[in-house]
């Protein structure tokens, strides 16, 4: 397994769905590849976070802001 296809597995990993084959292989890459297991420790701390904590609200400026940008990004890619 290299770098790339290791990212695009990391969220199933995460939660627990990957097949033993895929699992074992993706394992065996994380603890010869630092990067990738940092990624991967990363993203389990914050997803960890972000779901065990509640909900926070935005500021109206910044929920504003967020929602112009968001409808740019999904025009343009209209």
């Amino acid at each position: 397994m290299n770098c790339t296809s290791a990212i695009h597995e990391i969220s199933s990993y995460i939660d627990g769905e990957l097949e033993a084959s895929v699992r074992i292989e993706l394992e065996e890459h994380l603890r010869e590849c630092e990067g990738c297991a940092i990624v991967v420790r990363q993203t389990q701390l914050t997803v960890e976070i972000f779901c065990n904590d509640k909900p926070v609200e935005l500021p109206n400026e910044v929920r504003s802001r967020l929602h112009e940008t968001l409808k740019r990004k999904i025009h343009k890619s209209k």
